[in-house]
């Protein structure tokens, strides 16, 4: 069943008001390349940030955190390894953010979402391909809304330069980070 939605341009999209990130049902994932030919995953397990939809849709906002000790790709030692200076740095920079610049519509559902992300004590622009998926009243009378959200990053222009030249050329590790992110997020004046 459906929340009460607003279609502007014929898309539904979620009602005004801010949103809170529910942390069960989200995920913040990424993947990097490793020896130039395989692909490493990983996710941060604990984040948590608000979306604060407006009544036009291109003056909406949000604000994410995402914590660096978190980080995890299924193996320990990569994981502590992501964790030194030689990465992420988590001592001397615990937490990861987000905040939105501007949003303006692609297509349909599909927005172009503009921030700040801060990784360390670099802050460069990224943007995002939003995808608003739907909202829905949950069992409980709460209102709930979905997104999914693409980029990509150079770890590089955040300061994360380790690695090493592999024999036969190339990397160890890939300059490009892919990150996807799946949102639901519950209305806060539900």
């Amino acid at each position: 069943m459906n929340a009460t939605t607003r279609a502007p341009e014929g898309v539904d999209l979620p009602p005004a008001g801010t949103w809170d990130i529910d942390p069960a049902h989200s995920a913040a994932t990424f993947s990097a390349r490793h020896l130039m030919v395989a692909k490493v995953r990983g996710r941060f397990a604990k984040f948590s940030g608000a979306l604060h939809v407006d009544e036009v849709p291109e003056r909406s906002s949000a604000e994410v955190e995402i914590e660096a000790t978190s980080i995890d790709t299924g193996e320990p030692s990569r994981d502590a390894h992501l964790r030194s200076p030689d990465f992420l740095d988590v001592e001397r920079y615990p937490v990861l953010r987000f905040k939105t610049a501007g949003l303006e519509r692609a297509a349909g559902a599909r927005f172009r979402l503009t921030g700040e992300l801060t990784i360390r004590e670099a802050v460069r622009p990224v943007v995002l391909d939003v995808t608003y998926e739907g909202t829905v009243t949950d069992p409980w009378g709460g209102t709930r809304a979905a997104f999914t959200a693409t980029t990509e990053i150079d770890r590089e222009e955040f300061g994360i330069t380790w690695n090493q030249a592999i024999e036969a050329g190339g990397w160890v590790v890939g300059k490009k980070v892919r990150v996807e992110i799946e949102i639901e997020a519950i209305r806060k004046s539900d």
